[in-house]
């Protein structure tokens, strides 16, 4: 029987970069996956003729230009267009544009308050503050603060040295961001609801908290740290959808010489002696390898395919505290031709990027009042893109594919599991609140794929449909993620590692994970890394 150098459980991207990484430092590297296609979260699927859905993931800014590079994705095909301008819909029938030109943002925002412009530049700057000292960090190893190693000694020194370098004032500012609500930071800068909703969304995506929950700040942040083509917190989409971005990466593993099995669904981790030694498929086929990288999330990797006899008791209590609770859905729509929206101007630029009819942020928090009862939004928060009006490969001519994502959608109805019936009703929620501000969009619609947090766990193993693999809150970052002492892609078992997103830096289309275990598992190897470059700070 063959033994694998390494095997890697799960095909979504961390699970494929960090496989590239180690198939190119000369190991021979096995993926396996459950699904008979390959992407995880980041996929195309065409389950309607003519139309290809980014049926998940569904925009591009976060993944890491280093890996990019390293990889070779753009010429494995991987292009990404990125966008400009969106807007959030007011109920009054006005709505706020958004550009990426600073200057042109900027007057949007004084035609509501002259106040709010003039604070627009402070804000940018602070964010972009916290930005510059959070990014170096997204692609090393997070230290372990009670190790006496001199690694661990010396990140801790660089990070007490980043801390030192902000000056007595940031330094109080840095430790205020990381902790207080979205809804309290953007109340020291903007005074109008509309503008303040237009920065709180990203607070509040993925996050089962409410804006004004604490910690939603950094949720914020986390989602400025990307760029497209070097433009610093751009957004795009990858033509023809998400799935190309892992297709890249496929491409890029098998020229490497990779080797891929789909429809090879794992049930457990082989473990002897405190080592892990394979794993054993749901068929009972077992697959002999020297290490095993799980890209499945924590607790699925833990208290799914490791008996619990093998790992300590404080860590299972640790693993099972992790907080990995379901906040989203996901509308998927194919459409007959072009929606309208009278609020906007003919042809205008938002209709190119994300558009959200959350006016306020006491509406996101009654919403979030919502899934707290353990219910769907009555009236939700949707980021809804329309790929199609920049790639026109996800649809017919003149047809169009829109997606949109969905807060808050509870991972339980009321304590009960999700019914087919409740699925339904939730859709009929979106399409609703999209039809108030666009007339005759239901006419459009010729196909729908409505995906709750059950359809999440159910296809892509997200462990209740929670799209980071863990919230993204200041006690689950950094060396606490995903549980103290084993923040270093390492685990209690030999040879077992983790690459998902619920170790440092997190969820998202990134790659970090991965590319960060890979550098773990080469060091472990004593394999040099010269084939991985090291960050870059791009802001």
């Amino acid at each position: 029987m063959k033994s694998w150098d390494a095997i890697v459980v799960g095909a979504g991207h961390n699970g494929l970069v960090n496989a590239c990484y180690l198939q190119r430092a000369g190991l021979d590297v096995l993926v396996v996956e459950k699904n008979e296609w390959v992407g995880g979260a980041a996929v195309s699927r065409s389950l309607t003729p003519g139309f290809l859905y980014s049926n998940c993931s569904y925009v591009c800014s976060l993944f890491r230009p280093e890996i990019m590079r390293d990889l070779e994705l753009p010429k494995h095909g991987l292009q990404v267009i990125s966008y400009e301008g969106g807007a959030v819909f007011t109920r009054d029938g006005d709505y706020l544009a958004n550009y990426r030109d600073h200057h042109a943002h900027r007057r949007e925002f004084a035609r509501f308050s002259k106040k709010d412009a003039e604070a627009y530049d402070r804000y940018a700057r602070d964010v972009t503050r916290q930005c510059r000292f959070i990014q170096p960090l997204l692609m090393r190893t997070a230290p372990d603060p009670t190790s006496l190693k001199p690694r661990d000694i010396g990140e801790l020194l660089y990070l007490g040295r980043k801390f030192a370098g902000l000056g007595a004032r940031e330094m109080a500012d840095t430790l205020r961001f990381w902790t207080m609500s979205i809804s309290d930071f953007l109340d020291e800068y903007f005074e109008t609801d509309v503008i303040k909703a237009n920065f709180a969304l990203s607070g509040i995506i993925g996050t089962a908290l409410g804006p004004m929950s604490p910690g939603t700040a950094y949720v914020l942040l986390h989602h400025y740290m990307g760029e497209v083509d070097g433009s610093v917190g751009a957004w795009g989409y990858a033509r023809g959808g998400m799935g190309a971005i892992t297709r890249a990466l496929a491409d890029s593993f098998r020229a490497a010489g990779g080797t891929i099995r789909t429809e090879a669904e794992v049930e457990r981790i082989l473990v002897e002696n405190g080592r892990a030694g394979g794993v054993v498929l749901a068929g009972g086929e077992e697959i002999r390898g020297k290490l095993v990288v799980s890209n499945a999330d924590v607790k699925r990797t833990f208290l799914k395919f490791v008996e619990e006899k093998e790992l300590p008791d404080i860590f299972l209590r640790r693993v099972k505290n992790f907080r990995m609770r379901g906040s989203s859905g996901k509308v998927n729509i194919a459409l007959d031709s072009m929606p309208e929206f009278p609020a906007l101007p003919p042809d205008s630029p938002c209709l190119r990027a994300d558009m959200h009819f959350t006016d306020s942020v006491e509406r996101m928090e009654r919403g979030y009042d919502d899934w707290k009862a353990g219910r769907w939004s009555a009236d939700p928060f949707l980021d809804m893109v329309i790929p199609t009006t920049l790639d026109p490969t996800m649809a017919p001519p003149g047809k169009h594919f829109m997606s949109c994502f969905v807060q808050y959608c509870p991972p339980k109805v009321e304590g009960r599991d999700w019914t087919d019936a409740d699925r339904d009703a939730f859709g009929e929620t979106v399409i609703s609140q999209i039809a108030d501000y666009s007339p005759g969009f239901r006419d459009r619609i010729v196909h729908m794929e409505i995906r709750t947090p059950r359809e999440l766990e159910a296809e892509v193993g997200l462990t209740e449909g929670n799209i980071f693999q863990g919230e993204l809150t200041f006690d689950q970052l950094l060396f606490n993620r995903p549980v103290p002492g084993y923040a270093q892609y390492r685990s209690p078992i030999g040879g077992l590692y983790i690459c998902g997103s619920s170790t440092h830096p997190g969820g998202g289309v990134m790659g970090a994970p991965g590319r960060n275990a890979a550098s773990e598992i080469l060091r472990d190897l004593s394999r040099g890394a010269k084939h991985m470059s090291p960050a870059h700070d791009v802001i």
